[in-house]
């Protein structure tokens, strides 16, 4: 007869040997805000990252070279008004950012400022622009979405939120929208006519959304433990992630370039590897606080495909760390 008694230890260590990082140090560390970030955001191709700060405001780096190309002012001198949102147009060619009342349109290959606007009645919540800068998407605390064609000045305005917007984003091409708010739905809707193309409940607020630029999925996260990836294409569930927490509330999204796995990164400076078709969670790591001595928590802003097999991220504690892809 096999003794039991051997059987719970082994157990227990396999789960605790599964719940353990599958890194501990990232392979490379450079600090853009020496007092921490409050907002950030890495370019899809891993070259530049853009980080609102208080001792610089807003800088641009170029990451392969460890260089500051830019410094942005966007009127925001004052500590009430800094840019709380950033957002790179997938081909890296334009940089949206906000602070509660204003955005601003920059041109990444010039670093010149390319449009000023203020909103007016509610405050910004989120942002998102697309390629080449010609249509910016602003999700506000009224519970309304504005398209903006840049060229045109046309403004379509999204009113199928009951209340406030927490999340926006877009495709490259600007053509279709994606909205998240407090009233548990996220839409997919057509920035043309403003159509909702498809809805997705959740069970409470919804507080992230993201496309595929590839235009094969959609991603849409709740305040509590629902996180869902779904087809673009046939607005079919394709997955739930498996495993998460409620306080592990999504704040950067990232889909892989083959389209096979999503990469999250939270609040709590978790990053984790998600399988697509299966929801499950393959790795994970915790990105590093602004004081490594102390037990402090980080915001991970954005993730990004590297070169070499390797994620970038960036964090509220003002660090861009280079990590493994495990196989």
């Amino acid at each position: 007869m096999l003794n039991c008694k051997w059987i719970f230890p082994l157990v227990l260590f396999t789960l605790i040997a599964a719940c353990k990082p599958v890194t501990e140090e990232p392979l490379h560390r450079w600090q853009l805000a020496v007092e921490g970030a409050y907002a950030g955001d890495i370019s899809s191709n891993a070259k530049y990252a853009v980080v609102s700060s208080i001792h610089h405001g807003l800088s641009v780096w170029d990451l392969t070279q460890n260089q500051r190309l830019y410094n942005w002012a966007q009127e925001q001198d004052s500590s009430d008004n800094l840019v709380l949102a950033i957002d790179i147009s997938d081909n890296a060619s334009h940089v949206l950012t906000a602070n509660r009342d204003n955005f601003a349109l920059w041109n990444l290959t010039t670093g010149k400022s390319e449009g000023y606007w203020q909103v007016r009645e509610s405050h910004i919540r989120d942002i998102a622009v697309s390629n080449g800068g010609d249509y910016l998407l602003i999700g506000k605390s009224n519970g309304t979405v504005v398209h903006v064609n840049v060229d045109t000045g046309r403004r379509l305005e999204f009113l199928g939120h009951k209340e406030k917007i927490n999340t926006v984003d877009m495709l490259p091409n600007g053509r279709v929208a994606m909205s998240g708010g407090n009233d548990f739905t996220a839409y997919v809707w057509d920035s043309v006519s403003g159509q909702v193309i498809y809805q997705f409940n959740h069970n409470s607020r919804v507080s992230k959304v993201a496309l595929d630029p590839h235009g094969r999925y959609a991603f849409s996260a709740d305040s509590m433990q629902g996180a869902y990836l779904w087809d673009l294409k046939t607005g079919k569930r394709i997955s739930s992630l498996q495993g998460t927490k409620r306080q592990e509330v999504f704040s950067s999204v990232s889909f892989s370039p083959d389209g096979k796995t999503l990469i999250t990164g939270a609040a709590s400076r978790k990053v984790s590897i998600w399988d697509i078709s299966t929801g499950e969670r393959l790795s994970h790591w915790f990105v590093t606080p602004k004081d490594a001595n102390r037990p402090t928590g980080a915001v991970v802003y954005s993730v990004a495909f590297g070169d070499n097999n390797n994620l970038l991220t960036i964090s509220s504690s003002g660090y861009v760390e280079s990590w493994p892809i495990t196989k």
